[in-house]
C-alpha cells in the first residue's frame, strides 16, 4: 500500500499530522508512506523513522498555478493508493483530485464530496487529554481500519550528535546546565497570539523571583530581535542579570536540540510549545483569548503540561460565542483584561513540581 499524506500551513500542524505515520505503520508495517508539506516546515519531522519520503509543497507551488498542477501531476505518477488532505485547501483539493487514488480522505466541507469518498466532520468535544488537533486528525485513518481510540504522541527525532553540539554551544556561552534552565516562548506567531509584552517581562520576573538560579533563553527569530529586546528591557533589573539574550538557535533543529536541554518551555501558545511537547520538555502555556484552547492544548495534565486562558478565569466576555475567533478582533483588548497575577500561583506550582 502506498499513501500520501498532504499537510500544508505551519510548523505546528505538520508535527501534529506526523502521528499519523506512526499508527499507520504499526497496522500497515510494509506501507510507502510520503508526505507533502511546505518547505520551511520539514525540520520538525526530518529524522522521522515512520515517513518514507518527503514531497515539498514551496512558494513557487503557492504563486504558480502552473508549478502547482506540474506538481499534482508529478504526484500522480506514484500511483498512491490512498490520499489523506488532512485541510482540504484548494491546492490539495488540486493534488487530490489529480491523483490515482481509490481511497481519498479529507474533512467534510460540503463542497468537496466529489473528490473525497471518506469525509469527516472536526469533533467539538474531547474525549481525551490529547486535544481536539490529535483526535481529529486521528478519525482520518477509520477507513483504514486502524484503531483510532489509541492514541499516539507527536515526537521530534533528534541525533545524538545535534543534542552534544547543543550542549557544547550552551556550555561555551556560560550555561551551567546543573542549574534550571528556562527556554523562553515571548512573541508568537503573530500580534494576536502575543502576550502583552509588560505583562511577558513580569512573567519571566515572576519564574526568576521563584527559582533566583534560574537561567533564562528567549526564543525569537533574527527578525524579531527587536520585539524580544523590547521585552527584556520591560523586565526587572535583577530578571536581565538571569537572560541570556544572545544565546538562541540559529536554525529550527539548533533549536530544538537546545530545548532539548531545558527545564521547560513558557510562553506563548504556538509552534514552540507543540515542539517542546514532542521533545517530552514540559510546558506552560499562555493561549491568546480569540484561540480555541481545547484544539491546541494537547496533553494538557494540569503537571508537566499546563495552559492558561483568559476564558478559565473571566468567563463573562465569553458568554453567547460559540467559538473564541468570533472575539478575535477584540485580541487586544481581551489581552489587556489577561492579567499575569490571574496566573500567577498555577506558574508558581507548576514551577515547584519541576525540582
Amino acid at each position: 500500500m502506498k499513501i500520501l499524506i498532504i499537510q500544508q500551513k505551519m510548523i505546528g500542524d505538520v508535527l501534529a499530522t506526523s502521528i499519523l505515520f506512526e499508527a499507520i505503520k504499526h497496522k500497515y508495517p510494509d506501507a510507502e508512506l510520503h508526505y507533502v508539506i511546505n518547505s520551511h516546515t520539514y525540520p520538525v519531522v526530518a529524522e522521522n523513522p515512520f515517513i518514507d519520503q518527503f514531497q515539498f509543497f514551496t512558494p513557487e507551488h503557492e504563486k504558480s498555478k502552473r508549478k502547482l498542477w506540474q506538481f499534482a501531476n508529478q504526484l500522480r505518477k506514484e500511483n498512491f493508493d490512498v490520499v489523506i488532505d488532512i485541510y482540504s485547501q484548494i491546492s490539495s483539493n488540486i493534488i487530490a483530485l489529480r491523483s490515482k487514488a481509490k481511497t481519498k480522505i479529507s474533512l467534510d466541507k460540503g463542497h468537496n464530496a466529489l473528490i473525497y469518498n471518506h469525509r469527516f466532520k472536526n469533533k467539538s468535544k474531547t474525549n481525551t487529554n490529547a486535544g481536539l488537533a490529535i483526535e481529529n486528525r486521528l478519525q482520518l485513518l477509520e477507513p483504514l481500519e486502524i484503531d483510532t481510540t489509541t492514541i499516539v504522541r507527536p515526537k521530534i527525532y533528534l541525533t545524538d550528535s545535534e543534542k552534544n553540539n547543543a550542549k557544547q554551544f550552551l556550555e561555551s556561552n556560560g550555561i551551567d546546565l546543573e542549574k534550571p534552565l528556562f527556554m523562553i516562548g515571548v512573541l508568537g506567531s503573530g500580534k494576536d497570539k502575543t502576550y502583552p509584552f509588560a505583562y511577558m517581562a513580569k512573567v519571566i520576573n515572576n519564574i526568576v523571583a521563584e527559582q533566583p538560579d534560574s537561567q533564562i533563553l528567549f526564543n525569537y527569530i533574527p527578525k524579531q530581535e527587536a520585539d524580544a529586546k523590547a521585552i527584556l528591557e520591560l523586565c526587572s533589573a535583577e530578571t536581565q542579570e538571569q537572560i541570556h539574550f544572545e544565546v538562541f538557535g540559529k536554525s529550527l533543529r539548533d533549536f530544538l536540540a537546545i530545548t532539548s536541554h531545558c527545564e521547560a518551555l513558557i510562553g506563548n501558545e504556538g509552534g514552540a510549545i507543540n515542539m517542546a511537547k514532542a521533545l517530552y520538555i514540559p510546558t506552560f502555556t499562555i493561549f491568546s483569548p480569540w484561540i480555541k484552547k481545547e484544539a491546541w492544548n494537547m496533553f494538557d495534565d494540569g503537571k508537566k503540561h499546563v495552559s492558561v486562558h483568559l476564558k478559565d478565569y473571566d468567563e463573562q466576555n465569553y458568554k453567547g460565542i460559540s467559538h473564541p475567533k468570533e472575539l478575535k478582533s477584540k485580541t487586544f483588548e481581551l489581552y489587556e483584561d489577561f492579567k499575569p497575577s490571574y496566573f500567577e500561583e498555577e506558574l508558581k506550582e507548576f514551577l515547584k513540581r519541576l525540582d
